[in-house]
């Protein structure tokens, strides 16, 4: 894992925290490391690539669909885009408050003040003002906090839509494996079942011994167990593809059948662009951030609260008298009162929320630093995973491809006379297992390259936007 970001989080939350114990708590600056290189080894080279779309790049023309089908039909997403919209009309509201507040005022009164005399009406139209002037920055602070409540629901928004497609790939590469071992298995309990069936009819005809008849019937059995095991595993995996992606499951199965078996892989993908920059590239990051300068408003806004608050208002009327059959009409107004609030005596309740809103503040420090922590350790992870899988695979292809020639050899031989049927289960069960650990080579690389673009952040960046989708309006009541 590369080191260099964390001293240099740490310090920054240091300096934000000891400005904050003075004033209005510091927002930390931009997450940028000055390292250069990871620790693990880079594919390809490291060269750039593209990673926006990334699942484009995989030769396999289904995966593009499946996940444009669940960010189409995710309630994740749904649900980030009315965070969104909350945090919007949040942040309006304290723009709002940044300005004076005007209403129209309207009052109609009829009455007689004493007995005998004649009744009077009155009535006035007018509008009225009020504003509190922002003088210890409070106001300010409630807008800068918004402003960052919005942003880092944007990032999360693009944190879900990055996670929901490496989900959505994750599990399609998971089902393609599980289909190719699904095969796997089939014809190895096909073939098993084939020599069973020759066996007893050997056996019968007292050219076997009983014994090896009941072992090749009992391997045939535990073939067609773990067939049947497998086809299950398979058929979750489908059922978890239809809740991502909400396509019904028989038009899901008719999509996927073209494909059956066939592990997607990345080698479209000529290079990954791999700087420690990229870290900045994550939205997740970049949420944590706006969550720690949003905290540090919110302190600004807390301290503001402790502090004296002047408002001012005022009004302006038309006006108009009747009694006693004489009207008199014109306009009144007021100007003021200025009005000066200064607590005195609370209990503790304005320092207490203050101390809550700088806890909050801590916590927020906090959880970007882990979550800087782990980013590091998912790129490196990813890193790690790749290179095994590289150094792995031609091993991995020699040892299936020699296990299968040696079970050709051995039934040649066998069916010659010159290998026993324990030879024959030991030649096939060492070809099924080379096969199996090569398709779960397979399937691993293509997730190890999933798991990498999405620490990553999956090509976003911070100038991406979010579409202005409108959450369903609630129906009137």
């Amino acid at each position: 894992m590369n080191r260099h970001l964390l001293p240099t989080l740490l310090a920054a939350a240091t300096l934000a925290g000891c400005a904050s114990s003075a004033g209005p708590a510091a927002p930390l600056p931009p997450l940028a490391a000055q390292a250069v290189a990871w620790q693990a080894p880079l594919p390809h080279g490291g060269r750039n690539a593209e990673l926006a779309g990334w699942w484009r790049a995989f030769d396999d023309p289904q995966l593009p669909v499946l996940i444009e089908a669940a960010q189409a039909a995710s309630p994740t997403l749904a649900s980030a885009r009315a965070r969104i919209e909350r945090a919007r009309a949040a942040l309006a509201a304290s723009d709002a408050g940044a300005l004076p507040r005007v209403d129209a005022v309207g009052a109609a009164q009829r009455a007689r003040s004493l007995p005998e005399t004649p009744a009077a009406t009155s009535a006035a139209l007018g509008v009225q003002a009020s504003w509190e002037l922002d003088l210890f920055g409070g106001v300010a602070a409630r807008q800068r906090a918004g402003a960052q409540r919005l942003r880092g629901a944007e990032a999360g928004w693009h944190d879900a839509r990055v996670s929901l497609a490496a989900d959505v790939a994750a599990a399609y590469v998971a089902l393609r494996g599980c289909e190719a071992q699904l095969q796997q298995a089939q014809a190895d309990a096909a073939s098993r079942d084939a020599t069973a069936r020759l066996t007893d009819r050997s056996a019968a005809a007292g050219f076997t011994a009983p014994a090896d008849a009941a072992l090749v019937r009992a391997g045939a059995a535990q073939a067609r167990s773990q067939a049947r095991a497998q086809q299950a595993q398979c058929d979750v995996l489908v059922k978890g593809l239809v809740e991502l992606t909400d396509i019904a499951e028989p038009a899901l199965r008719q999509q996927l059948a073209a494909a059956t078996a066939r592990l997607p892989k990345a080698a479209g993908l000529a290079a990954v662009a791999l700087p420690a920059q990229l870290l900045q590239q994550r939205p997740d990051l970049a949420e944590a951030s706006a969550a720690v300068m949003a905290a540090a408003a919110e302190v600004a806004v807390a301290r503001a609260d402790e502090l004296p608050r002047v408002s001012f208002a005022g009004s302006l009327q038309l006006a108009t008298l009747r009694s006693a059959g004489v009207s008199t009409d014109g306009s009144i107004w007021t100007l003021g009162p200025l009005q000066l609030s200064l607590p005195l005596f609370d209990r503790g309740s304005r320092r207490a929320a203050t101390a809550a809103q700088q806890a909050a503040y801590d916590e927020a420090v906090a959880q970007l630093q882990g979550a800087a922590r782990r980013a590091l350790r998912e790129v490196e992870t990813a890193l790690v995973s790749l290179d095994a899988t590289a150094a792995r695979e031609r091993d991995v292809m020699a040892a299936a491809a020699d296990f299968e020639t040696s079970l050709t050899a051995t039934e040649a031989r066998q069916r010659g006379g010159l290998a026993s049927l324990l030879d024959l289960e030991a030649a096939r069960r060492n070809a099924v297992q080379a096969r199996s650990t090569l398709i779960e080579l397979q399937r691993e690389r293509a997730a190890a390259w999933i798991a990498l673009y999405r620490s990553l952040g999956g090509g976003w960046t911070p100038s991406d936007a979010v579409p202005t989708v409108r959450a369903p309006q609630a129906p009137n009541t």
